[in-house]
């Protein structure tokens, strides 16, 4: 069960997260629409784990790959947002959140 802190941070780096790919980071990974899903948190504050959604593109793991590629500048610019709510910025490991994916699956195999 996470803490209410957890929680807090977790949301925090979500939406900073969101706003980061959605307008500094547009064209930056293949024109590919970048959707932060769910942030998990360690218990001590250091480490998020980010799962996104990637849209507008066929090559998923490629983008995926682009945006670990790309973690220190994008861990620099969640510092530079959040530098003066938290005391230390997390971490960052990328995630492919394909649960997405996995339901229009599911939906496509029950119309059938």
């Amino acid at each position: 069960m996470e803490s209410t802190r957890q929680l807090k941070v977790a949301r925090l780096v979500q939406k900073e997260m969101a706003e980061i790919f959605q307008r500094e980071c547009g064209g930056m990974f293949n024109r590919a629409l970048i959707s932060v899903t769910i942030v998990r948190i360690s218990p001590d504050l250091s480490f998020a784990k980010v799962y996104l959604s990637i849209f507008g593109t066929e090559d998923k793991e490629a983008t995926i790959e682009m945006v670990k590629d790309h973690h220190n500048e994008l861990r620099r610019k969640l510092g530079s947002r959040v530098g003066k709510q938290l005391r230390i910025v997390p971490d960052i490991a990328f995630y492919l959140d394909d649960s997405v994916d996995y339901a229009q699956k599911i939906n496509e195999l029950l119309n059938k």
